[in-house]
């Protein structure tokens, strides 16, 4: 099943997915409450949305939100080393992680608030010269538990989206040089989607608990880079059984693979960041795709100008 959240007539409604038509269910459910009703529930909502949808829309005409629009937490996860490895080498620093890298699956918490559709424009990170984009896939939890083990970290999980980390570089410096992790430089939104991929649709691309899609990324028709959810460090029944000791995670929370190696700008970047020419601008279209996880396309506009602190930043 491949479901999606949708602007109808006003409101968003959710649609399941059916060749190249949006079947709108007709009720004012959330996929979030879908999905934590259990997989029985789930099928039976598809098969309305089958056999009684109230609107059925063209796929590539319909305003596409966020499967998930409001998340009740996002965090994202580093799982791919190498990524982690390929940006230090672009600025020039010492490649070999520490052992703690291989302890525990490294994330931070995201900011849900500003959450783009598939299609939607993206505005740059006000004050940003640098602004990127990060090639990743997110698990999507359904069933609520804690201190579970990767089994059922992996069985909590109630599909897939593609995830795209939009991330201002230059501002993400000044978070760095701070040393409380995570800020402005991850602050100014996150594209899921175009739709959810429930878990069981792709159950054949999970050997061995894990799971293996390909993905690429685009900028303007040129592919920046392509791989697999195959290569993680971590699986994702991992990644959940960890981010659950001592807590809960709970339906419609949202868990980032880490960005796929290669596939953000800054991986790409030789010499002098402030002299690179291929940083986002107005006009430039990213886009991602992902086998079974659809694709997405999004303009980069112009944002505002930030007001200026007493510091003059």
């Amino acid at each position: 099943m491949r479901w999606v959240t949708c602007a109808h007539e006003g409101r968003d409604r959710v649609g399941l997915v059916l060749d190249d038509t949006v079947h709108l269910l007709d009720d004012d459910r959330t996929l979030i409450e879908i999905l934590s009703a259990g997989r029985e529930e789930t099928e039976r909502a598809a098969e309305v949305a089958r056999q009684r949808p109230v609107a059925v829309l063209p796929l590539d005409t319909t305003t596409l939100r966020s499967p998930i629009p409001r998340p009740p937490s996002v965090r994202d996860t580093v799982g791919f080393l190498d990524h982690v490895r390929g940006c230090r080498r672009a600025y020039g620093r010492e490649t070999r992680l520490g052992e703690v890298w291989n302890q525990v699956p490294a994330f931070y918490f995201a900011n849900p608030a500003t959450l783009f559709g598939a299609r939607d424009d993206v505005a740059i990170a006000p004050g940003s010269e640098w602004f990127d984009f990060e090639l990743e896939v997110a698990a999507v939890i359904g069933t609520p538990g804690s201190d579970l083990d990767a089994a059922e970290g992996q069985r909590a999980i109630a599909g897939y989206m593609l995830f795209c980390d939009w991330t201002a570089r230059d501002l993400q410096r000044l978070d760095t040089a701070l040393g409380i992790g995570q800020g402005k430089g991850k602050d100014s939104g996150m594209t899921f989607g175009p739709w959810l991929v429930t878990a069981d649709e792709v159950a054949d691309h999970l050997v061995d608990g894990r799971l293996d899609l390909q993905v690429r990324a685009e900028v303007n028709g040129v592919e920046i880079a392509h791989g697999t959810t195959g290569a993680m460090d971590w699986t994702f029944g991992e990644i959940v059984s960890y981010v659950s000791r001592g807590t809960r995670v709970l339906p419609g929370d949202v868990i980032g693979s880490g960005t796929i190696p290669g596939g953000c700008l800054l991986e790409h970047l030789v010499g002098d960041p402030a002299g690179y020419d291929g940083w986002l601008k107005p006009g430039d279209v990213v886009s991602l795709h992902g086998a079974a996880l659809g694709s997405t396309h999004q303009r980069v506009v112009a944002s505002a100008r930030p007001h200026p602190l007493p510091s003059g930043f």
